[in-house]
């Protein structure tokens, strides 16, 4: 029988099955943060630990402050993110679990370390109690997150009941244009089928443009599946995968990565496996999207117009589009290059890599930035390899600041955040009412695109300041 992808991952991690398609899944790797307490609390209540230590990893990230970081835990503004941060260390201490704190040079934002350190590899299940753990399957993984309970379960057990998803297989076709990444390919994505487009089904992104993506790109477009309202992301692990991959930390060596390679090798879908659905993109005629709205659906190209409510389908997304112009004071036929930008935030599991940062750097290289815009490091190894290649200094003498790695301004986490009625170019991934804090106004868009508005004030198409760089 023809297997996609993810049946093959699904059937090889399956201990137990019940009538009616639960099944009891193993879980490979499992992730926490600062926000786990309450998983880690209830099993101490019945006086358990953590079945298998060596299989979860810990990692401050949510709460960490991006400034002040010399000051250690005590940098956090707020006494409850600093009592989460010293518990996880608690926790990790007592139940013997590997643990990235503030002060480890190895620390970052959890979806951005897991590939990093090479504890993401193909074929494996895993889980974060964070919903973009999508991210990981990039590198082929069946990734996503849990709730509390969930998490809870997964510590005592390393196994998790699920209920069988269904598949989808997204194909983005042609070549992408230049200026064109994985951030506006995945929100021409959720701007097609919606953010409920996905619901209940494991998404499987393939075709040439997705091919044609790095590692980094492939990682921002798993990493949005979730806004999509997929179970999780997957891509088919190629060679870029397996020359990422190679030399890591955590990734197998020697006679084991030769094996492990060999094993990856026979994950791709078969040519004649069958999803339950398909949607087509074509991938050469995207420009670089952005949000209008409150929703990561309401995305259009920057050549675009804010669309009258009146005119789309359904009353449904009439009434929110109604409701999202209102709240980001926009009109209809309005051009996506006529709003103002007042602040701008490149960094979170979305955007915060060294490719992003890159990217952002090109365009604003030798200008000025005319807005308070601030970078946060996916990673303080990134961070520190970013500064090994002069990218730090391109953003300090663009007047753009250059902070500590952590979620930062994607979840206004520690003071980052944008002040009511402001808007700003953000390379996260949600774009909801008071997200970058309380009456904020957020634009979704990719790490160049945000670069463009820091230098003028403005949503810019960056394709316009790329010519001649």
């Amino acid at each position: 029988m023809a297997l996609t992808m993810f049946d093959k991952i699904w059937m090889s991690h399956v201990v137990l099955e019940r009538p009616g398609g639960d099944a009891l899944l193993h879980i490979d790797r499992n992730f926490v943060h600062e926000g786990s307490f309450h998983a880690f609390g209830a099993l101490a209540k019945e006086g358990r630990r953590v079945r298998k230590p060596r299989q979860t990893f810990a990692v401050a990230d949510h709460y960490v402050p991006t400034v002040g970081r010399e000051r250690g835990v005590e940098a956090a503004e707020d006494a409850d993110a600093r009592n989460m941060i010293r518990l996880l260390e608690e926790n990790c201490r007592v139940n013997d679990i590997a643990h990235f704190g503030i002060d480890d040079d190895r620390q970052g934002i959890v979806h951005v370390i897991g590939p990093e350190l090479g504890l993401t590899q193909p074929g494996l299940t895993i889980t974060c109690g964070d919903s973009h753990t999508s991210t990981h399957g990039a590198l082929g993984a069946f990734a996503f997150g849990t709730g509390a309970s969930q998490l809870k379960q997964i510590l005592a057990t390393q196994c998790l009941w699920l209920k069988r998803p269904k598949t989808l297989r997204i194909r983005v076709d042609g070549t992408l244009a230049p200026g064109v990444t994985g951030k506006d390919v995945v929100l021409a994505i959720i701007a097609k089928i919606g953010t409920a487009g996905a619901t209940g089904h494991v998404i499987e992104f393939a075709g040439a443009a997705i091919r044609g993506l790095s590692v980094e790109g492939r990682l921002t477009v798993c990493n949005m599946a979730i806004e999509a309202g997929g179970r999780a992301g997957m891509i088919a692990p190629d060679d870029k995968v397996y020359d990422y991959l190679h030399g890591r930390p955590y990734a197998p060596a020697n006679a084991d990565w030769d094996r492990a390679v060999a094993q990856w090798r026979t994950l791709p879908s078969d040519a004649d496996a069958k999803f339950d659905r398909e949607v087509t993109l074509d991938g050469s005629k995207l420009e670089p999207m952005l949000t209008w709205g409150t929703s990561p659906e309401e995305a259009l190209p920057v050549s675009g117009r804010i669309p009258d409510p009146k005119t789309l389908p359904g009353a449904d997304q009439r009434a929110h589009a109604e409701q999202a112009l209102a709240y980001m004071d926009l009109k209809p036929g309005m051009a996506l290059t006529d709003i103002r930008i007042d602040r701008a935030f490149l960094g979170s599991c979305t955007n915060g890599r060294i490719e992003d940062l890159r990217a952002a750097a090109a365009v604003l290289k030798g200008r000025k930035a005319v807005i308070p815009a601030w970078v946060s490091p996916g990673s303080t190894t990134l961070k520190r390899q970013a500064e090994a290649e002069g990218l730090d200094r391109i953003f300090i003498e663009a007047g753009v600041e250059w902070r500590a790695s952590g979620c930062s301004s994607c979840a206004a986490m520690n003071g980052d955040k944008v002040p009511p009625g402001l808007r700003c170019a953000s390379t996260a991934n949600r774009n909801f009412e008071g997200r970058q804090g309380k009456g904020a106004r957020t634009h979704l868009m990719s790490p160049a695109m945000a670069a463009a508005a820091m230098l003028t004030g403005r949503v810019t198409d960056v394709r316009q300041l790329l010519q001649g760089r």
